[in-house]
């Protein structure tokens, strides 16, 4: 074949190439992508284009996020009811459903199939405000440990609050307890100096979720484990939003104070809790802990229905958001959300209009200063679609609330480390609890109303005055929201 023919045929060469390379990629669009205009607009660039669509699509189009979560946590997979088969509510949990608050059967219904994990009866459930409440008791129970201590954190700084946490943790080391301390990669480095040091210092064996080379101080890197767990003794637990350090101590009057709430929990839920640790403390390092000093026989304690839900970009994905989306389409009179960073989709926006719109009172509380400008920004860009169909949204002042709850109809309520953003809802490792009882729910709702009391009032109006330059900057910050 001569040069010259090659010469002259090239450019048909190419342009076989570019359409059985479209071709191949607008398969794979069509198959998987799930919402049809990003597919719309997907092929269009692919074909308006030529290449440079391809190439964009390559970097931008596939979730990275989902496969490499998937891959890396293949072998880890808890045994669990199917998604999409029905896991029947125990008859206990039926019968506490019954007592006034059937209409949220399906909800729990819902949560039984989507998790595998059942409506444990028998716990008890005590909010703890702050660390100036929760630390204490935290650290108590690990002085007074004799089997086991899990502790899982996103954030452990190495400073006056995290190093009595060390202190505790060393002086159960040396007693003959079982210790294992799982923290985020990202979130051990919050400080200059790491606290892994120090808790290795004081003999506690402890790992880092996922090792990344992303810079400390890093608020939007995917693939964290944001939860918040610490297990005593495989009997008595503490959840929530809490992480570990000085500025939820408000006695310290950091320069940055966090107000938030840690709950402390008894009962059958917390053998949940221990097996979600357990997993990702086997991820991380290969080790299976098992056996009665972590696992041991539960017994009830008190009165809340009770259930984990683990979420991340693994085999959970979606897990939290139907969650969400169950408890709004379940509500009958009113619905509570606290969150530090409101970022819903499209699907939850609609969801919380169609139930205002029901009828049903929604209140939003947010803050008014959030840490981290760009979500607050776009946060704000967006309020106006939940605005204008009767949601209330309230803005909380200062000091900066980190609380994540929701509370439907003065029964249910969903409490953890969970936001209402893509980070907690796609790209995060995220830990819940979902609880039914009247009292643990009227008495949350009662510390929010007292909030309410003294919160500004978000309006379209309020929203309309703001300067053009402040609208379009909240705007542009908006485009983000799916990464923030």
């Amino acid at each position: 074949m001569s040069v010259d023919f090659l010469l002259s045929i090239w450019p048909w060469l190419l342009l076989l190439v570019l359409i059985a390379l479209n071709l191949a990629v607008s398969a794979r669009v069509i198959l998987i992508k799930r919402d049809s205009h990003t597919a719309v607009n997907w092929l269009a660039i692919f074909w308006l284009a030529p290449f440079l669509g391809v190439a964009l699509y390559w970097l931008l189009g596939i979730n990275r996020i989902q496969r490499r979560a998937r891959r890396l946590r293949r072998k880890f997979r808890r045994s669990r009811t199917p998604t999409g088969a029905t896991a029947p509510l125990s008859d206990m949990a039926s019968a506490i459903l019954a007592t006034g608050a059937e209409h949220l059967t399906p909800l729990a219904q819902l949560g039984e199939t989507i998790t595998g994990n059942p409506l444990c009866p028998g716990n008890s459930v005590a909010p703890l405000m702050n660390g100036d409440q929760a630390y204490p008791v935290m650290m108590q129970a690990i002085d007074e440990a004799t089997q086991s201590v899990s502790l899982a954190m996103y954030i452990f700084e190495n400073d006056q609050a995290g190093n009595l946490f060390v202190a505790a943790l060393g002086r159960a080391v040396a007693r003959g307890v079982e210790v294992r301390v799982l923290v985020d990669d990202i979130g051990a480095h919050f400080t200059w100096r790491s606290i892994v040091g120090p808790l290795r210092q004081a003999n506690v064996p402890v790992a880092c979720f996922l090792r990344t080379l992303i810079p400390r101080y890093f608020a939007y890197a995917n693939l964290r484990s944001h939860r918040k767990i610490l297990v005593v003794d495989g009997r008595l637990g503490f959840t929530g939003g809490m992480n570990i350090g000085d500025g939820n101590c408000l006695h310290l009057r950091p320069a940055h104070p966090i107000r938030d709430l840690m709950f402390r929990m008894e009962g059958l839920i917390v053998s949940q809790m221990q097996k979600v640790f357990v997993e990702d403390w086997s991820f991380t390092t290969g080790e299976t802990l098992h056996g009665p000093r972590w696992f041991p026989t539960l017994v009830p304690h008190g009165p809340v229905l009770a259930r984990g839900v683990s979420s991340g970009p693994d085999e959970d994905l979606e897990k939290l958001r139907f969650v969400l989306l169950g408890a709004l389409n379940s509500a009958q009179q009113r619905v509570v959300i606290v969150t530090p960073y409101f970022l819903p989709d499209v699907g939850l926006i609609s969801a919380l209009n169609i139930t205002a719109l029901r009828g049903v009172q929604i209140d939003i509380v947010l803050p008014k200063f959030g840490d981290l400008r760009l979500v607050q920004w776009a946060s704000t860009a967006q309020l106006w679609q939940v605005l204008e169909h009767g949601c209330r949204v309230w803005i909380d002042p200062d000091p900066f609330p980190h609380t994540k709850l929701m509370i439907v109809d003065g029964v249910w309520t969903l409490l953890g480390s969970g936001n209402w953003d893509a980070r907690s809802l796609r790209l995060n490792f995220e830990f819940n609890i979902e609880c039914y009882d009247r009292t643990l729910a009227r008495e949350l709702e009662a510390a929010v109303d007292a909030t309410i009391t003294r919160s500004e009032r978000v309006t379209l109006t309020k929203l309309n005055q703001r300067p053009f330059p402040v609208k379009l900057r909240d705007g542009v910050a908006r485009l983000f929201m799916p990464y923030l």
